[in-house]
C-alpha cells in the first residue's frame, strides 16, 4: 500500500481528511517534540478505530508534513507513490494525473 493510500484509507474510515487529523493533532498538542508515538497511535485507535499501520503513517505526517522520501516514487510495486508529496487535503479535491 502506498503512503497515499494509507492516508486515504484513514479518510474514508474517519470521515476527516488528513488535513483535519493534523490540525486536530497539533491541537493536543501532539506535534510538540518528544510526544511519542504511542501517545498518538493510542488516540487514533481510541477516537477513530485506526490500527498501528495507519495510525503510523499519520504520525509521519503529524512529525515531518506531507513530505516524503522520494525513494519509493516513480518505483514499481505497491508501494509506490506517485509523488514525493502527499495529498492532504481529500481525495475528492486531489488534482488528477
Amino acid at each position: 500500500m502506498s503512503f497515499q493510500a494509507y492516508l486515504d484509507a484513514i479518510e474514508n474510515r474517519t470521515g476527516k481528511t488528513p488535513r483535519v487529523l493534523v490540525q486536530e493533532a497539533e491541537q493536543r498538542g501532539y506535534g510538540e517534540a518528544g510526544v511519542k508515538a504511542g501517545v498518538i497511535v493510542d488516540w487514533l485507535k481510541n477516537e477513530y478505530g485506526l490500527g498501528r499501520g495507519h495510525a503510523m503513517a499519520l504520525v509521519h505526517v503529524i512529525r515531518n508534513g506531507p513530505q516524503i522520501s522520494a525513494k519509493h516514487v516513480g518505483s514499481t510495486g505497491a508501494h509506490r507513490d506517485d509523488s514525493d508529496m502527499l495529498w492532504l487535503d481529500g481525495q475528492a479535491t486531489r488534482p488528477g494525473p
